[in-house]
């Protein structure tokens, strides 16, 4: 049960009390939403535990795992610094994340969207990301002269496992034969380099930077925004999204946020919109 659901019955029972003149409730902690950042709920003391999966991809995440720099690797940062909290990073498989249950991390940060599916067992913090799909191919392939969603309909489109970028496939491109569907970044890759499919769909960014980095011969035929935001993932019910999301609040306020944006993802989003 929430920690939410247990202090409305808790509240309940006591107004119940108080209207048959038994006493009135006693003070009972906030709710979930409510944190101390001079005393935050923490996974182990002393420390801010933060999870990403591995490997970790640049541009969200760049040098060694005990001191991340990128994007996510600066924002995880920015915040553990205004919590004056040391860092410890530890790893959670991208589709182990946002499964129900206990967490060992006080939250993930891995290009997580926020959906109302995975928000019925984990909690999230604000949006720190408005994300876009991209559509990854190979320049000699058959999709490179796609400039439209249903151009993409008749080809053999791959994705991984549980993303955002399998919904799009599966409910806006729709294709005539189901999409291949991978574990992993790698195992997709790995799919599209050798002409098992002809598209490979996921976050904007990472399909340009796959395409600047690690395909030789591959190209970004485009984008689709789909109104979507990643949010830093909690175990539901954690009281710390309050305090995450006043420091968040607080970097956007005060521009710290879209400096990194600027400064690591900027050009990877200069990328055309596909027609649909």
């Amino acid at each position: 049960m929430r920690v939410r659901k247990r202090f409305i019955l808790i509240g309940l029972l006591f107004a119940v009390l108080l209207l048959a003149g038994c006493g009135g409730p006693s003070e009972e902690a906030g709710s979930t939403d409510e944190c101390e950042l001079s005393n935050p709920p923490l996974y182990e003391k002393g420390a801010l535990t933060v999870a990403t999966d591995k490997p970790a991809y640049p541009p969200w995440f760049k040098g060694d795992p005990k001191n991340y720099s990128g994007y996510e690797g600066d924002v995880a940062s920015e915040i553990a610094e205004r919590m004056d909290l040391p860092i410890k990073w530890t790893v959670e498989p991208f589709n182990k994340s946002y499964a129900p249950g206990a967490k060992d991390f006080d939250f993930d940060i891995n290009e997580i969207t926020i959906t109302p599916e995975r928000e019925k067992v984990v909690d999230f913090s604000n949006g720190y990301f408005d994300n876009a799909q991209g559509v990854l191919v190979m320049k000699d392939g058959p999709a490179a002269g796609a400039k439209s969603i249903s151009d993409l309909k008749d080809l053999t489109i791959g994705a991984q496992v549980g993303t955002t970028g399998l919904d799009f496939v599966n409910e806006t491109i729709r294709p005539t034969t189901d999409p291949k569907v991978y574990d992993s970044t790698n195992d997709a890759k790995s799919a599209l380099e050798s002409g098992q499919i002809d598209v490979f769909v996921t976050d904007l960014v990472t399909t340009v930077y796959l395409r600047d980095v690690e395909i030789d011969g591959s190209t970004v035929i485009g984008k689709y925004p789909r109104n979507e935001q990643f949010g830093m993932l909690f175990e539901e019910g954690n009281p710390l999204v309050g305090c995450v999301n006043e420091v968040l609040g607080e970097m956007k306020s005060d521009g710290t946020l879209e400096e990194l944006q600027k400064k690591h993802l900027q050009q990877y989003l200069d990328v055309p919109t596909l027609k649909k």
